[in-house]
């Protein structure tokens, strides 16, 4: 069965199976319930597809928003009722009177909360808002990020923890860029976005530091299509949005969007 599995996923993916379908198992055969840390998207999609494999188990689902990519899951044997149980979910608001705190950007808070010692698991999106940041977090570390996150990025800040009803969430923002590629090639389009040269793009691209749909692409050659999400270590992200037909020199014409 754990062979049959493993067919479906890159063998880095191995350890994240196992430790799901433990989980599943769990709930399947010896009725308990596993509350996870956040997952990406990514993971949210395998733990799923092992959760459908198994006519016992049922999962719930909580990121804070309706949209939320990092989410929690409690996996439980499918007779539970599930709508009413805590997902361990708070928000941790953080505001500041300095003017520069209103330039701090997604990867500022991020680097602030990891270096408390914070693992990645423990945090869920991140909101940069117009006045502040609701960054959503697991309940049994927000007292401890509330107390010892005093500063971002030289900033001091001050912190509040508010029940998850007070999220404000905020709509992503896409830089569009339009332009045309001779092919839909991963390194590319990806060597267009980043501005690096055929070359260099190969070196994070072979070094796994690149995922498509959350997943590690080390393939340059890996086609993209549209809807396809990549982000690159280092470099942020972007959404292949268009492939929007050929130019006369047989060159495509695509639309991308860069998260900023």
């Amino acid at each position: 069965m754990k062979n049959e599995i493993y067919g479906h996923f890159h063998p880095d993916e191995r350890q994240f199976v196992d430790k799901a379908w433990e989980w599943v198992t769990n709930a399947g055969e010896y009725h308990e319930t596993k509350l996870t840390e956040f997952l990406d998207p990514r993971q949210g999609y395998i733990l799923q597809s092992l959760v459908n494999r198994h006519p016992d188990v049922i999962v719930r689902w909580e990121g804070g928003s309706s949209d939320a990519e990092r989410k929690r899951a409690l996996v439980a044997p499918d007779y539970r009722d599930l709508t009413e149980e805590d997902m361990g979910l708070r928000v941790l608001s953080i505001t500041s009177g300095e003017q520069k705190f209103l330039s701090l950007e997604h990867g500022d808070y991020m680097g602030a909360i990891l270096g408390l010692g914070i693992t990645r698991g423990k945090i869920g999106d991140i909101h940069v808002l117009e006045d502040g940041c609701h960054v959503v977090v697991a309940a049994d570390i927000a007292e401890y990020l509330s107390i010892h996150l005093t500063g971002v990025h030289r900033v001091n800040v001050s912190t509040e923890i508010l029940p998850l009803s007070a999220l404000r969430s905020r709509e992503v923002k896409l830089e569009t860029m339009e332009f045309t590629v001779a092919s839909l090639r991963l390194d590319g389009i990806a060597a267009d976005m980043t501005r690096l040269s055929r070359s260099k793009i190969l070196v994070p691209i072979k070094a796994g530091r690149v995922r498509v749909n959350w997943k590690v692409e080390e393939d340059p050659s890996a086609p993209l299509k549209a809807g396809d999400m990549v982000s690159i270590q280092g470099f942020g992200r972007f959404k292949l949005l268009e492939v929007s037909g050929l130019t006369k020199k047989g060159r495509y014409r695509i639309l991308t969007g860069k998260f900023v």
